[in-house]
């Protein structure tokens, strides 16, 4: 049985696009691998304790013996999130950008994990070379030519943690204009916004049926 881990960081339970995308490429998958299993941290509904980075960052650099409770229950934490994401064969990380960066929630998650050695960008990683899919949203426009061109300080972070410092396989699913339906100032991109909607839908869908067959070639190795 194949096991994918994914990740949501989105704070709206509902009309989120990266929950909705995410869902597409999920939903091929399964039809195609009914028995595969998912894995799920939610962190928009259950965003990490705001404390948790700091308590285990100090606690992972003194004996274990000298912990605070605090530090030892973040530390077991991080042990926990790090067994998820080696119990998985693929991931689908489901990451919009607020503020045009990282949502805070989604960076303490990775901080947090980091503590765990096996995280760390000093190890030799456990998930590296396996398949992940990237899932991003994005209000306005921020590609090259736009007027806010170079503001999205999210996609290439996550590029360089999922891919360069934990080594995985990363696919990018990305939408931009998801913010024309209740934007006055994007109203004239609100046909664009649809097409770019209904592409990352499709992209995604075709993702999850050749991430089915890539699992099942593995297993069959």
């Amino acid at each position: 049985m194949t096991t994918i881990f994914r990740l949501d960081a989105s704070i709206r339970n509902e009309g989120s696009v990266t929950r909705a995308v995410a869902t597409s490429l999920e939903s091929a998958l399964l039809a195609d691998d009914p028995d595969a299993r998912v894995l799920r941290r939610d962190l928009g509904r259950e965003p990490l304790p705001s404390q948790m980075w700091a308590d285990a960052l100090a606690g992972s650099h003194i004996p274990e013996g000298e912990r605070t409770p605090e530090q030892r229950a973040a530390l077991a934490l991080a042990s926990e999130m790090g067994d998820e994401l080696t119990q998985a064969d693929a991931f689908i990380f489901a990451i919009p950008m607020y503020n045009f960066g990282v949502p805070p929630h989604a960076k303490a998650w990775i901080d947090v994990l980091i503590t765990d050695p096996r995280f760390s960008p000093r190890s030799a990683n456990p998930i590296a070379g396996k398949p992940a899919y990237l899932v991003l949203a994005r209000g306005g426009m921020y590609g090259p030519g736009t007027p806010r061109e170079g503001w999205d300080h999210a996609t290439e972070w996550l590029k360089l943690i999922f891919g360069r410092i934990w080594g995985l396989d990363v696919t990018v699913i990305e939408t931009e204009l998801t913010a024309a339906d209740v934007s006055p100032a994007l109203a004239e991109f609100r046909g664009l916004a649809a097409q770019n909607l209904e592409r990352a839908h499709t992209v995604a869908a075709e993702h999850g049926k050749d991430l089915a067959a890539r699992l099942r070639e593995a297993e069959a190795a």
